[in-house]
């Protein structure tokens, strides 16, 4: 297997931003890529730069979602630390309290989504990981992921806010994100698609996708950071830091620039415009699969 260098690091950086927030499944495209550019997955290089990537595009999730996320934040902090006589609505000031009394409920309704989401990380975490390397999976989770996609265009507008939103809605959002583990499933695609299915706001669903999106991607790259935390000092020496810090760097930057389009997209009922690469690219990858690697 290759060493990772500039070029390829780049490329795989390209790739993770642009594929994490769009909706065609940044796993797929990076187990493709990699096979390409015969890079070993499992190598510390790569799972530093995996690590590492993804910590980037969570760093883009915060920037795009700065102002939502202050105000989330002064929402619920108003709400915990004021008295419970202090939370009922003031005369002319009820749009202020009502969105103080959703901070608790959307904290409640996050940590649900991620009950299905570990659980499915956790309990089915060496057979997803073993799908990265079949092409006849993520070719067919692609397709999958096209055809969810193209439903969306016949669903109607949803109205459902976050006081309307339910339990069950929360953990059948949990539960896609989970499946999207799957080399192939899009996560955004699958938690805002399963989100519109339930009848939530656009607006709400990319942002709720969002939101839960960074404790789950967190937490995925503090898994892999255990397997490569205890480096040897040689090996330390051996990691290509130069790429790796270049390929983050263009996955930030792609990655914000990719998340402002999608948020336009979901604003414009568009998600189905992607359907036909997510089902072209599944059927080129089968057709390819002989071939792999």
């Amino acid at each position: 297997m290759a060493e990772l260098t500039y070029l390829q690091a780049i490329i795989l950086g390209l790739i993770q931003g642009v594929a994490e927030f769009l909706p065609i499944s940044s796993s797929g495209h990076l187990a493709v890529v990699q096979a390409w550019l015969r890079l070993d997955p499992d190598s510390q290089s790569m799972l530093l730069f995996d690590v590492a990537a993804h910590l980037a595009t969570v760093a883009a999730v915060l920037v795009v979602f700065a102002a939502s996320v202050r105000e989330f934040f002064a929402a619920l902090a108003s709400e915990t630390t004021s008295s419970p006589a202090s939370c009922l609505p003031p005369a002319g000031d009820r749009t202020h309290a009502a969105r103080n009394r959703v901070a608790l409920r959307l904290v409640w309704l996050m940590i649900l989504a991620g009950i299905p989401t570990g659980a499915i990380g956790l309990g089915f975490k060496d057979s997803l990981e073993a799908a990265f390397g079949k092409p006849h999976w993520i070719g067919a989770s692609l397709i999958a992921t096209g055809v969810i996609l193209a439903i969306t265009a016949f669903i109607p507008r949803g109205r459902r806010g976050w006081r309307q939103f339910r339990w069950w809605h929360a953990l059948l959002i949990g539960l896609a994100q989970g499946i999207s583990i799957l080399p192939g499933i899009s996560r955004s695609g699958a938690t805002i698609c399963t989100a519109l299915f339930c009848g939530v706001m656009r607006r709400r669903a990319a942002q709720f996708s969002f939101l839960i999106a960074v404790p789950a991607i967190v937490a995925a790259t503090v898994v892999k950071a255990i397997d490569i935390v205890r480096l040897e000092p040689e090996e330390a020496m051996a990691i290509p830091w130069g790429p790796i810090a270049a390929g983050c760097l263009v996955s930030f930057v792609t990655g914000v620039v990719s998340l402002i389009l999608l948020l336009r997209v979901v604003r414009m009922s568009k998600l189905h415009y992607f359907a036909p690469y997510c089902v072209l690219m599944g059927v080129w990858i089968l057709s390819r699969s002989a071939g792999w690697g």
